[in-house]
């Protein structure tokens, strides 16, 4: 099969991206022809074998555009919005990638063309004579609901898609909701992560900690890795830290803390947690965005201690900090999957998710808690998982065997490719 993908973001930094490259690389180790669309600013790293047809941004080159990608919120490579494009940008946006595709499927002959996102260039691909699948990762609503004027491109990109992919429970019923015409095409599949690049891995933590300047004496770890972005809830974590470390901060110091709890959520895993030893915890923050700032004023005006920003970090620096850590945490206020979840488990590092969006699919009692979006309820439920790894010690080879058997990337190739026979048959 000759597949060629198409995304609105560079291959590395983004959950739609590195989506995008572990299937491109999965397709490819089983025999499959990939070719690659994508936007980029620096001459991209790729898996071998995949063909890749970049747009250029920034002035990165000769023949690149002038500005920077738009995102939906931020990539560690761009803080543009595609609500900061100009009438004039939008055109060269779409006249550029409306040019690579076509000399994607005029070179490259794809039988199927998969889209991430129902946007922009998914609106390209429905044009072309090709059959077109998307997958939607939740921020395209985002978009849709942020930027109306964009709306009109993501309609007529889910009425000419052949299939329609979405990757959990909340975001198929968000789709369903923002496209009711497109309910008989749409196919519920959760996400995979790559079990070639996430394991569990020996580590030194105190070396590997203090290289990013985190100083270890033993204490137990937490760790947060995502978009410094407002729906990821990361002040909460910072709320959260200031109960479990002591600091004497109220829950409510700094800026406000976002929007309460659905009504009819779960109810918290367990009341505020007695503050422990000064330095029995630290906290580290792995990730950029548009957020980085406020957060770190945040984190000062709250008086943490032990809560350290290590920035955006590579899939195998992750790796490593996965396994040297205790627990994972995603504060999210809305999550319309959370990868980094699953890659967290699949390195045997168990999970506290708010009880928001797609996590509520994947992260069961077995492997972790899901608890309220607040910081009582997070920091509660912090303190109950590393009593649970502590007393457990073989608990963390249990997550990585449940991440392993029920969500690798090798699992979901196979799920992938039978929608993608699907839609060949049925065109």
């Amino acid at each position: 099969m000759r597949v060629l993908l198409i995304n609105h973001f560079p291959l590395e930094g983004s959950g739609s991206g590195t989506y995008t490259r572990d299937v491109a690389a999965y397709l490819l180790k089983k025999g499959h022809a990939v070719c690659a669309v994508f936007p980029e600013n620096l001459e991209p790293d790729r898996p071998t074998g995949l063909q890749c047809l970049p747009v250029f941004f920034n002035g990165c080159r000769a023949d690149a555009l002038p500005f920077n990608f738009p995102c939906f919120t931020t990539h560690p490579r761009s803080a543009m919005t595609f609500a900061d494009l100009s009438q004039e940008q939008l055109r060269a946006y779409l006249a550029s990638f409306d040019q690579a595709i076509g000399q994607a499927i005029e070179s490259f002959k794809p039988d199927i063309i998969h889209s991430q996102h129902i946007w922009l260039l998914s609106y390209l691909a429905a044009k072309r004579n090709v059959p077109n699948i998307i997958t939607a990762h939740g921020t395209d609503l985002m978009g849709c609901q942020k930027w109306p004027q964009f709306k009109p491109f993501a309609d007529q990109a889910a009425a000419g898609a052949n299939r329609i992919i979405t990757i959990s429970k909340n975001n198929h019923e968000a789709t369903l909701a923002a496209f009711p015409q497109i309910a008989a095409k749409t196919k519920l599949l959760s996400n995979g992560y790559n079990n070639d690049i996430f394991y569990p891995q020996p580590v030194d933590r105190p070396t590997l900690l203090a290289s990013y300047g985190v100083p270890y004496a033993g204490e137990k770890t937490v760790l947060f890795a995502g978009k410094l972005t407002g729906f990821k809830g990361v002040d909460v974590l910072l709320r959260a830290a200031a109960l479990y470390e002591g600091s004497g901060a109220p829950a409510s110091a700094g800026a406000e803390s976002g929007p309460e709890s659905e009504p009819g959520s779960r109810p918290p895993a367990a009341s505020a947690p007695a503050a422990p030893a000064a330095r029995a915890i630290v906290t580290v923050i792995a990730g950029s965005g548009d957020e980085d700032a406020n957060l770190r004023q945040l984190a000062q005006d709250l008086g943490l201690r032990s809560t350290y920003f290590i920035g955006h970090r590579s899939q195998a620096e992750l790796r490593a900090l996965y396994s040297a850590s205790d627990v994972f945490v995603v504060p999210s206020r809305n999550e319309p999957f959370g990868l980094v979840a699953l890659e967290a488990m699949a390195c045997g590092l168990p999970v506290v998710a708010t009880n928001q969006g797609g996590l509520v699919d994947f992260v069961t009692n077995e492997v972790g808690t899901l608890a309220d979006c607040g910081p009582e309820a997070i920091a509660a439920a912090i303190i109950k998982e590393l009593g649970v790894i502590t007393s457990s010690p073989e608990h963390r080879s249990e997550v990585a065997q449940y991440a392993l058997g029920h969500y690798s990337m090798t699992h979901y190739i196979d799920e992938l490719e039978a929608v993608y026979r699907d839609v060949l048959s049925n065109r």
